[in-house]
């Protein structure tokens, strides 16, 4: 009764420890060898029932799954664009339409979804979660946000806090480049008390009353230009009628045309302080890119880590499944050595606590696949709680491969690194516009000088107060023949000067800009050895993964080859049943360490990927470039320093497949 108690525990501890859903046919197999035996089969000795033990490595999986899907992904409309004002020149007066968000899910998930079954390969979850990934939505929305700004910024308006890195200084030049036309027709009249004796002269005992009717047509043009260049033109038309007699004409026709033109020479001079919102919001906008970018990395590559965890977890229940069956088997037969009396009841009870204590860990392992589920199933959806999802079980289908290696010297990789991360991109964009906010506030540091200069025509006719000629009204064309022929002409031209004393507003803005751009300096250093932080522990990983799972292949292979010996010894009366069943229960654990240590390697390819900013390109996954046009370049300030000869331009985005949106 001891020999078989301690083959019953043995026993017991072996199946707890199987991993090998392979084993499951196995024992599938033993019971129905065990049906057909019937009662023979509860005679038989249990020293001699040995488990069947699956002689098969990991390493042995389905072959790859084809080549990866493209799966272009487009940032949606371009808000930095405005309407074309021609043909309907009142388009532009009407809100541009922005859609509602899609909050439902993708029809892909419902076609991949088959008797309440999700069958998800990796593929498919990746393309999900570029659809469907509701953080992903969220980001996109700040490139358009940032869009919005970029066209305010290129019409003269300043961009509103929070949508540009870079920190503004200094005054904003109050320049519109969008072309302004305004037209104002109006009509006066007015009795006015006199109390002058020229007017009404002397001893009226009433009170005197000026009666005046004026009509008035204007009409006015305004731009600036990038340059800082103010131009203005108006052309103002009077019709009047009045009763004092200090007046020539009456009825009279009066018009003017006024041009004048300002530009500043020291202060705001050049194009770079009128132009520096636009370059600025545009190098945000592409800022924004960048973190939008950011953002699909990470949930992609959150997306395929859920996904190789969930196959971990359903490879677990497979092994909680088969350790309960066993248990079951071992309980029912000690039962039925109770029933022929070969057997003690405490046997039977341990047999029966086992499977109480496998069926425990079923539940556990049940419930840990069913959360991974759910977590990759908010990756993939935007609506995890849709009817067709309700209860479905995912079923991932790619298989699990290895890695491949690869010998790329480290300098090539962080340079590699750099170049792609998209904190990066972000990194060098704030730093240019750092740059930019040095330039425009060392120009504001000189005093204000501006130049204008103004031409105006007048025109000027009616019927003369003291004439009897009997008239219809003045000519309009003859005040309008004199305005063009500037038979009145007005030529002025002034230079204005500005000179703060201390000046130390603008100091100060010229100090911080500085010292914001020392500052982001140093951020970018301090970014460049996280990314190569990052990129060593993640080689180290690799390395250290790929070790294991050839270590642990190999000790798999020994495990195998050495419950092989021990069952031919065992055949040959050289062993007994408990070193059968301690080799089996090393090979399932030598199997189960192997299995981990795969998922781990495909998880660290999955984290070097993120790091090397390579997960876009790894799942062929193309953007369209976000704004799809040339950026514009930095011009230099007369009497700066030129920063960009330090600073090549940047390079274009590595993620751009081209200018198409």
């Amino acid at each position: 009764m001891k020999s078989l108690s301690r083959v019953a525990l043995v026993l017991w501890t072996a199946a707890s420890m199987i991993v090998s859903p392979v084993y499951a046919q196995a024992q599938s197999s033993a019971s129905q060898q065990d049906q057909q035996s019937g009662q023979q089969q509860t005679q038989t000795p249990q020293s001699e029932q040995l488990p069947d033990v699956l002689h098969m490595s990991i390493a042995s999986q389905p072959g790859p799954a084809g080549p990866v899907a493209q799966k272009p992904f487009a940032l949606g409309p371009d808000y930095s664009r405005a309407k074309n004002w021609f043909p309907n020149f009142f388009d532009q007066f009407w809100p541009t339409s922005v859609p509602p968000p899609s909050l439902t899910n993708a029809p892909k998930l419902g076609q991949l979804v088959k008797d309440g079954k999700l069958m998800l390969s990796l593929d498919d979850a990746i393309a999900l979660a570029l659809e469907d990934n509701l953080d992903i939505n969220v980001q996109q929305y700040q490139t358009w946000i940032a869009q919005t700004q970029l066209l305010k910024a290129e019409s003269g308006g300043v961009p509103q806090a929070g949508t540009s890195q870079a920190v503004t200084l200094g005054a904003a030049p109050s320049v519109s480049f969008d072309p302004a036309v305004t037209a104002q027709a109006s009509f006066d009249e007015a009795r006015t008390p006199v109390n002058n004796v020229f007017t009404s002269g002397v001893g009226n005992i009433a009170v005197p009353v000026i009666a005046a009717h004026q009509y008035s047509y204007n009409f006015g043009f305004a731009e600036g230009f990038h340059t800082g260049t103010l131009f203005q033109l108006t052309w103002d038309n009077t019709r009047a009628t009045t009763d004092n007699f200090g007046y020539l004409f009456t009825p009279y026709v009066q018009s003017t045309l006024t041009a004048s033109i300002s530009q500043p020479l020291l202060a705001g001079c050049c194009i770079l302080p009128v132009t520096r919102y636009i370059i600025e919001q545009r190098n945000s906008s592409r800022q924004a890119q960048a973190q939008f970018l950011a953002s699909v990395i990470a949930d992609v590559s959150q997306a395929e880590i859920d996904y190789w965890e969930l196959v971990y977890d359903g490879e677990y229940v497979k092994v909680q499944q088969e350790a309960v069956a066993v248990a079951q088997k071992l309980y029912d037969d000690n039962k039925k050595q109770l029933q022929i009396g070969t057997m003690a009841p405490l046997d039977v009870l341990t047999a029966q606590s086992a499977l109480a204590s496998a069926q425990q860990a079923l539940v556990a392992a049940q419930t840990n696949d069913l959360e991974q589920q759910t977590k990759l199933l908010y990756d993939i959806t935007k609506n995890p709680q849709a009817p067709d999802l309700a209860n479905v079980e995912i079923v991932p289908t790619t298989p699990i491969e290895t890695p491949e290696d690869m010998n790329t010297p480290i300098d090539q990789l962080m340079a590699e690194a750099w170049q792609n991360v998209p904190q990066m991109t972000f990194d060098r964009l704030q730093l240019e516009n750092d740059k930019i906010e040095v330039k425009v506030t060392s120009n504001l540091l000189k005093p204000s000088l501006s130049l204008y200069a103004e031409y105006s025509a007048t025109g000027l006719t009616g019927i003369p107060t003291a004439s009897n000629v009997i008239s219809e009204g003045p000519g309009v064309g003859v005040a309008l023949n004199q305005m063009i022929n500037a038979n009145f002409p007005t030529f002025v031209t002034a230079v204005s000067l500005g000179l703060p004393i201390r000046n130390r507003s603008a100091q100060s803005d010229s100090a911080r800009a500085q010292i914001d751009d020392r500052q982001e300096q140093v951020v970018y250093q301090k970014d460049r050895n996280t990314i190569y932080v990052n990129v060593r522990s993640s080689l180290i990983a690799l390395e250290q993964d790929r070790a294991a799972v050839s270590a642990a292949t190999e000790a798999t292979r020994l495990a195998n080859q050495t419950l092989i010996d021990e069952e031919k010894k065992y055949q040959l009366g050289a062993s007994d049943p408990y070193q059968v069943v301690q080799m089996a229960r090393d090979l399932t654990a030598a199997q189960g360490v192997e299995l981990r240590n795969r998922i781990n390697l495909i998880e660290a390819q999955v984290q070097f990927d993120q790091s090397m900013g390579r997960t876009l390109k790894a799942n062929n996954i193309t953007v369209a470039d976000a704004l799809g046009r040339k950026m514009m370049g930095t011009p230099n300030i007369p009497g700066t320093p030129d920063t960009d000869a330090a600073n090549p331009p940047l390079p274009r985005n590595p993620w751009a497949s081209g200018n198409e949106r």
